[in-house]
């Protein structure tokens, strides 16, 4: 690896690891770009098994990046033997590329002088729009790491950590609630959790949650969240569901497990986004098995919104199945939405599943789903999520 660089170090390593991880592909590596040709200054995963070594060159002329870069592929190219943009290419049979998700690396102003790629030999049938996000936020981050240098960034990303984990101690968490409803009656059948951080200083819920995991502490933030959800679990009707939202890592973590066994005599359920990637099934069912022997229920969280709700459903059998918002934003004037929401009911009704839509906001969209025999919803036309406290007092 050459000196100088700015890449060749333990935090690249990581990001890219984090990357391949999240997209579950087989290797992940940063090239930079010379007169012509690639550099591949960090890889991570099984290198051989892709012909990939850290420090190999390869031309930019028959490479997918400069395609990407020139708008000739996309970001993200699944099934790259059958696609006819790919398969011809003496790069995809030499590296044995079955997918690729690529994002550039920028200098200060702005040009691409290298990219981070995530490839494997498998089709990448679960590679969507959100993957293209995932590499493109570590591209920019590498791309700061090399206009920085690679010590300012690690003492950035340790500060970061401290800043995470010192709210962690603190644990300032109020649980707020929506409720879920029986759509003909308007009666309340239970609750979704919603953790708030009136502490933090920075975005919202969601950039706290982001920025836990990019720190690596995202299933501590998740641990501290669903402990607050569950004091408030003791405090609702034993007749009403609480559902704590919870990612696969989380769930395959003994502590957070226990935790929610530890509650078991509460009316719970789990929610597992559709968002969240499973690469380990097997530890996921094994949780699940566990929380379903103690009464606790699964729910799949924002079905429709992609490929990965699909394989969720079929391989967890959720007790409920949440329809996504954009699945259910203008239902009423929308054939195709009404469709795809009469398949929903009639897989649900075949396997036993209680279906619930998400972001109902409009009367027009609440009749549309009753007239379609979808029961229950959750949305503002229902309720805003409120400070626990409040409702239960």
């Amino acid at each position: 690896m050459e000196e100088g660089t700015g890449l060749g170090d333990d935090w690249v390593h990581w990001l890219l690891d984090a990357a391949r991880a999240r997209l579950g592909m087989d290797v992940a590596w940063v090239s930079l770009f010379t007169e012509g040709d690639q550099r591949i200054t960090s890889a991570v995963g099984d290198l051989a098994s892709m012909n990939v070594v850290e420090g190999m060159s390869a031309p930019l002329e028959g490479s997918y990046c400069v395609r990407v870069l020139s708008g000739q592929l996309p970001p993200v190219v699944t099934g790259a033997t059958r696609d006819p943009r790919t398969r011809d290419l003496e790069v995809t049979a030499d590296l044995n590329i079955g997918s690729y998700v690529g994002a550039p690396v920028r200098d200060a102003d702005h040009r691409p002088v290298g990219m981070l790629c995530c490839v494997s030999r498998g089709p990448g049938t679960h590679l969507d729009a959100e993957s293209a996000r995932t590499v493109e936020l570590l591209a920019d981050l590498i791309s700061d790491h090399l206009r920085s240098g690679s010590a300012a960034a690690a003492r950035d990303l340790a500060a970061r950590r401290e800043r995470v984990r010192s709210f962690l101690v603190r644990g300032a968490v109020v649980t707020h609630l929506q409720p879920v409803v029986e759509m003909a009656t308007g009666a309340v059948v239970g609750h979704e959790a919603l953790s708030r951080f009136p502490d933090w200083k920075g975005p919202g819920p969601a950039g706290l949650f982001s920025e836990a995991a990019a720190v690596g502490l995202g299933v501590e933030l998740e641990e501290l969240a669903a402990r607050a959800a569950l004091e408030v679990a003791r405090t609702l009707p034993a007749d009403l569901t609480l559902a704590v939202n919870l990612s696969p890592e989380a769930l395959t973590c003994d502590s957070v497990v226990q935790l929610l066994l530890e509650h078991c005599d509460c009316d719970l359920a789990v929610e597992i986004t559709e968002h969240s990637r499973i690469d380990d099934y097997a530890a996921v069912l094994s949780a699940t098995g566990r929380l379903r022997g103690s009464g606790i229920g699964v729910s799949v969280d924002d079905a429709g919104a992609g490929y990965a709700s699909l394989r969720h459903i079929l391989r967890l059998r959720p007790d409920v199945i949440k329809l996504d918002t954009g699945l259910v934003m203008g239902l009423h004037d929308d054939p195709a939405r009404q469709a795809m929401t009469s398949a929903m009911v009639a897989f649900a009704g075949e396997t036993g599943a209680r279906l619930v839509a998400e972001g109902v906001e409009e009367e027009a969209e609440r009749d549309a789903l009753l007239a379609r025999g979808v029961r229950y919803g959750q949305g503002y036309l229902f309720g805003r999520p409120r400070p626990a406290y409040d409702l239960v007092a």
